[in-house]
């Protein structure tokens, strides 16, 4: 497991431990099978990065593209930074 994809699943996990929910009310709510929540919160480091982001906008936050090429560029932003061209 990456680094990075490691630091999605935890950010995933605890934001959905924090809201009191199960992987399958989580799953529910983002309109993603749980499946996709087990596999996201286990690190699984190829995922659908549009499916991500109905999970993370629950949360509101957004995956997106960051200029740089180290982990420590990579970033989560609030949906509402996230600007769409």
């Amino acid at each position: 497991m990456s680094e990075q994809n490691s630091s999605l699943s935890d950010f995933v996990k605890a934001q959905r431990k924090t809201l009191k929910l199960t992987q399958v009310e989580l799953s529910a709510k983002a309109g993603v099978g749980l499946r996709f929540i087990r596999e996201l919160e286990q690190g699984k480091k190829t995922l659908r990065m549009d499916k991500v982001n109905e999970v993370l906008r629950l949360f509101d936050y957004v995956l997106g593209p960051v200029q740089g090429n180290t982990v420590e560029s990579a970033r989560t932003y609030k949906h509402e930074d996230w600007a769409e061209d």
